[in-house]
């Protein structure tokens, strides 16, 4: 019996070694592909899973917005540590009534010139910021709309204060990214001057699109990733991106919101802007666009667009 206990020891000796050095192999791996992720979705650069075309409708609306009359507003950012930078381009004939445009993800303000130059057409002021860490706007860590909110609520008393008071009028829109802000903004306690919400093809949550996007591009699974990634953002970017979640502000918005969406978006999947549309007990319409993709809407269908955002804005932004 001696002699079989002493030669198990060794056996068992190695198995343990063998765990460990897998544990600590896995927990290595872990590290590394966690790393790799934050830098592919949370650090600015070039992207190669974000188109940059410049489409010739998008092209001449660039043009446009760089010869027509506008001021360049600054600001700081919520946690006090980025100069932040949008574009103010007031109406033809003066108003009080203004649309605040939030552009998408690893985009910037002049990528939004075709929808603010069919608001200003429309006869509203615009302001467009640019979110941190794009355009002009400092920073390094990309805030997918969350870390964006809390800035754009700033951007918002800025525009009372310099346009309109208590008399001002103030419309939110956001595409994609710029969609999720909105939403994000919606559970805020907003100005009562904000009347009107319109996002198209933004997420429900970013975890959410994160888990999507890990499956759709690399056929992995969000667990364990994401909370190690979400671990990361928070000690690399200063912030969890499992707080960005539409859905629970969404509960809690009372503003009038409509809900635009590709029905062929394979970048933010269409299910998601029925659990955004669901989530909200404030008068809502939603429009799913037909054969359209991502961020797409306008330019398939750019008069419809137009006329439905029209008539919602008329309606909720007399």
């Amino acid at each position: 019996m001696k002699r079989a206990n002493s030669s198990s020891h060794p056996l068992k000796r190695w198995i343990l070694r063998f765990f460990l050095i897998f544990i600590i192999i896995l927990i290595i791996g872990l590290i590394f592909v966690s790393n790799y992720l934050y830098n592919y979705a949370f650090v600015t650069g070039n992207k190669d899973f974000i188109s940059s075309e410049v489409t010739p409708k998008l092209k001449t609306a660039q043009t446009w917005l760089k010869s027509t009359p506008k001021e360049t507003w600054y600001q700081e950012s919520a946690d006090k540590k980025l100069k932040l930078v949008a574009v103010f381009v007031p109406a033809i004939k003066k108003t009080n009534k203004t649309i605040v445009v939030f552009h998408g993800y690893l985009k910037n303000k002049e990528f939004m010139a075709d929808y603010i130059k069919f608001f200003h057409q429309q006869g509203y002021n615009v302001l467009a910021p640019d979110a941190r860490a794009l355009g002009q706007s400092e920073g390094k860590v990309i805030g997918y709309g969350w870390l964006d909110h809390y800035d754009d609520l700033l951007w918002i008393n800025q525009l009372i204060r310099k346009r309109g008071g208590k008399n001002a009028k103030i419309g939110l829109f956001g595409v994609s990214m710029g969609g999720a802000t909105v939403m994000y903004l919606s559970g805020e306690k907003l100005p009562h001057q904000v009347k009107v919400l319109v996002e198209d093809c933004g997420y429900s949550s970013i975890k959410g699109e994160l888990s999507y996007q890990l499956k759709q591009m690399f056929n992995l699974p969000s667990f364990p990733l994401l909370p190690i990634v979400n671990q990361e953002t928070k000690i690399r970017g200063g912030y969890y991106f499992y707080d960005g979640d539409a859905l629970a502000q969404l509960k809690k918005n009372k503003l009038p919101i409509l809900f635009i969406h590709g029905s062929k978006d394979n970048f933010v999947p269409t299910k998601m802007v029925f659990d955004n549309y669901k989530a909200t007990s404030a008068v809502k319409k939603l429009w799913v666009v037909k054969n359209a993709k991502h961020a797409n809407s306008y330019d398939r269908y750019p008069k419809e667009y137009e006329q439905r955002i029209n008539s919602f804005l008329q309606t909720y932004l007399p």
